[in-house]
């Protein structure tokens, strides 16, 4: 049986031939902190279930030290609520709300946010703390503050981390509202997704210094951006290459809501393929256009859902092999997603590092090829 240590070298080697790991500062970090330490047990999905249930590999059971070095997001919560360790037998149903985010996207965030030995970077999401430990082993306890959401999995991660030797600043806390006792970094971190920056990072990190976040939204699409902070409350950046996701901050998730009912309204054609919206960029584009709006459904058969308006609006197949849209309420909701994909279309269709963002008094603004173009506004 191989060790923990076999594994985690064979890790470092992979993720080093992959590109992930370009760096020997976190190439030494990746193999020095041990992921088991920060899973214990975890959730796997069960192949084929609707909705989605989970099934609990426990620690030390066979194949258990084998999943914790693949390079793969592991769950470790539930709904909020609900840990591996609680689930007696059998899967559960659930979403995800806290997990340990695959090695190489968390060494490959930490090269793109281009932290120095020096520097003080603050981290938003704790998580599990393995990436915790990772930045403070090659930035040192001294220069990182962590927060997390969640009392638990941050009580959790203070453990995991003291076991493995380390003794970064935590705080237990609301991230969106940056360092509660202020003060300024280099750089900020988030291993959570928000529908806009907040406000408070824009004032804690010093002109120069750069944050590095998923922008998300009520339709789960993500994209990841780094931004150069030039002022107060005020900062640029360009979406990077690559699909990055993850789970959206809590305070920033959508509302609870009623169970959906499709409601008659207008027909129409659709001037666009709504698979467009099946795309990585193609759907992001979309939640630009209508960022109160939920995206359901798939293929020729989308749904839009705006709970605050009641606005609906829902495509088919048509006989001709076109597609008609219905939609009601006072947000044309297919309207404005077909303008932004029919935007994006007209220059290629191309990835997200083809945008821009562009944080001022004003509000913040998402653009598409240079920021003196039109674009679309975030949600603040």
């Amino acid at each position: 049986m191989s060790t923990s240590a076999q594994l985690r070298s064979a890790l470092v080697d992979r993720l080093t031939e992959d590109g992930s790991l370009s760096d020997p500062g976190w190439r030494g970090a990746a193999g020095a902190v041990p992921r088991e330490l920060f899973t214990g047990s975890y959730f796997m999905p069960v192949a084929g279930s609707v909705p989605t249930s989970y099934r609990p590999v426990r620690e030390g059971e066979p194949g258990w030290l084998e999943g914790v070095y693949s390079d793969a997001t592991l769950i470790t919560q539930l709904d909020g609520r609900i840990r591996p360790d609680d689930v007696t037998e059998g899967a559960v149903p659930g979403s995800p709300s806290s997990s340990s985010t695959l090695p190489s996207l968390v060494l490959r965030m930490w090269h793109q946010l281009d932290a120095e030995d020096g520097h003080r970077v603050l981290e938003i999401g704790t998580g599990t703390g393995y990436s915790t430990a990772l930045g403070a082993y090659r930035l040192g306890d001294a220069g990182l503050t962590s927060i997390e959401y969640d009392p638990v999995v941050g009580g959790a991660a203070a453990t995991a981390l003291k076991a493995a030797g380390f003794a970064p600043r935590l705080i237990i806390g609301d991230g969106l509202r940056g360092d509660p006792d202020g003060g300024r970094y280099d750089r900020i971190v988030a291993t959570c997704s928000v529908r806009y920056i907040p406000l408070p990072w824009l004032h804690q990190v010093r002109p120069g210094g750069k944050i590095l976040v998923t922008l998300s939204g009520w339709s789960y699409a993500n994209a990841l951006a780094l931004l150069d902070v030039t002022g107060p409350g005020e900062a640029t950046g360009r979406f990077l290459p690559g699909y990055t996701s993850f789970m959206i901050a809590r305070p920033h998730d959508r509302p609870p809501r009623p169970a959906l009912a499709l409601l008659p309204g207008d027909e129409r054609p659709s001037r666009i393929d709504p698979a467009q919206l099946d795309d990585w960029t193609g759907g992001w584009v979309a939640q630009l256009a209508a960022p109160s709006a939920e995206r359901m459904g798939a293929g020729a058969e989308q749904i839009l859902w705006d709970v605050s308006t009641g606005s609906q609006a829902r495509t088919a197949p048509d006989r001709d092999g076109g597609w008609t849209v219905v939609q009601r309420g006072p947000v044309r909701l297919w309207d404005q997603v077909e303008r932004a994909v029919q935007r994006w279309q007209a220059v290629g269709g191309p990835h997200q590092e083809a945008f821009g963002i562009t944080v001022s008094a004003a509000g913040q603004r998402v653009w598409l090829g240079t920021e003196d173009r039109p674009g679309w506004d975030l949600p603040i």
